[in-house]
């Protein structure tokens, strides 16, 4: 597999195969699940939330999204990453639950107004789903999306109207954020990301234009929240544990749905590197060597999107800040993660974030430099029989631990 297919992930799906190449392992895979059609034009669906695309910006397609059904109970289990890892759900289980969401959209102009850009903000302000009411105006076929940002998704069909049978439910906090328009972006997010509130949601309101300076306030495509949302929390976290001390040389190891992570810590100051291992004879590379890719950052962090392992890279980095701040440490992080015939379809990026998580559950402490990298390459040899040895003669962060001296290496 060449390296541009690796990055596509079935991008390509309403045209597979237009990128030049002769056999798509993420189409034929996706291929089986697009079977369904919906045989009827007005339903009404319980909305656990909405999606903004990105394509023709600044004009793009809002969606409010539902199944084709009023759900009683657990409505919230088909739009909830978090659900889904703290149940550890499979990857056909969660195919299952997002295959029957469907994706009523409408256009709109990214500072538009409308009715139903107004009720999108609305559903997405609800910390339940809400019972909506649809009427579109063909009838919709479920075929399956696939992206390494957004989650996945099933039939799209242009919406004619939509009315809600049941008032959102929204929290106070929510709306007192929500309704000051002279707090930024980046202040909202993160006093809701202290109160509890987690990345999907936040993701929610920030693309729907609910956060920002009045002036400022804009539709953002779900593909670019996720990633802002992540990057922002990121930054936020990082402020506060470069104030901590040192950590001590640990390894954590773990992981979910075919994504696994070796997360390496360095007593040095914040520094960050993740290396992204497509491993031999899986779906997204049947060659027989491992292709591998990397971004990093140092302790005055990147001045670039990190094109290489793009929003996988900051949802990592999540993932790890909020550990350090748990333990009130900071550390230089070599992070490597390793893609397995395990992972059978893209579900997007939560599962880099959720996979990060579980990994560090899983924490073991070394007395030296030397004695953690050993234990490292047995465990990943024998696990997934790969060397990791080429990887960390190729780190930026481990060279520029080496070559850097700090100030505990004169006593």
């Amino acid at each position: 597999m060449k390296l541009d297919c690796i990055k596509c992930h079935g991008k390509h799906y309403k045209n597979p195969l237009s990128c030049g190449h002769t056999y798509c392992p993420i189409y034929s895979k996706i291929y089986t699940l697009q079977t369904k059609k919906l045989d009827k034009t007005e339903f009404s669906g319980t909305s656990p939330g909405v999606f903004v695309g990105r394509y023709n910006y600044p004009n793009i397609n809002v969606g409010i999204m539902a199944p084709p059904e009023i759900i009683k109970q657990e409505s919230e289990v088909y739009d909830s990453p978090k659900t889904w890892s703290s149940r550890n759900f499979e990857v056909n289980d969660i195919l299952k639950f997002r295959s029957v969401v469907i994706n009523t959209k409408f256009e709109s102009h990214t500072r538009s107004k409308s009715k139903y850009l107004l009720m999108s903000q609305e559903l997405a302000m609800s910390s339940k789903p809400t019972d909506v009411e649809f009427s579109l105006i063909k009838k919709p076929y479920y075929q399956i999306k696939t992206s390494q940002q957004e989650t996945i998704m099933g039939a799209t069909a242009q919406l004619k109207r939509a009315i809600l049978q049941s008032n959102p439910k929204i929290d106070k906090k929510v709306d007192y954020i929500v309704s000051d328009s002279d707090l930024k972006s980046t202040k909202s997010l993160n006093i809701l990301f202290q109160k509890g509130y987690d990345e999907t949601f936040l993701t929610k309101l920030l693309a729907v234009g609910n956060l920002g300076l009045k002036t400022q306030r804009r539709l953002v495509p779900t593909r670019w929240a996720i990633t802002a949302t992540d990057d922002t929390l990121g930054k936020s976290l990082i402020k506060e544990v470069k104030d901590y001390k040192e950590s001590n040389y640990k390894l954590f190891f773990g992981g979910y749905l075919g994504n696994y992570y070796l997360i390496l810590l360095f007593p040095r100051p914040w520094s960050y590197e993740l290396f992204e291992m497509y491993l031999p004879n899986t779906l997204f590379n049947p060659e027989k060597e491992a292709v591998a890719m990397t971004d990093y950052e140092l302790f005055a962090g990147r001045t670039k999107y990190a094109e290489n392992c793009v929003g996988g890279y900051y949802a990592c980095r999540l993932g790890i800040l909020e550990k350090l701040k748990q333990m009130k440490r900071q550390s230089s992080i070599v992070v490597l993660r390793f893609i397995t015939d395990e992972y059978i379809t893209p579900l997007g990026v939560w599962v880099v974030r959720e996979a990060t998580r579980k990994a560090l559950v899983n924490e073991f402490t070394f007395d030296s430099e030397n004695s953690m990298l050993n234990y490292a390459q047995d465990l990943i040899k024998k696990k997934f029989n790969y060397d990791i040895n080429n990887n960390l003669k190729q780190s930026h962060v481990l060279k520029h631990i080496r070559t850097q001296r700090s100030i505990k290496d004169f006593f």
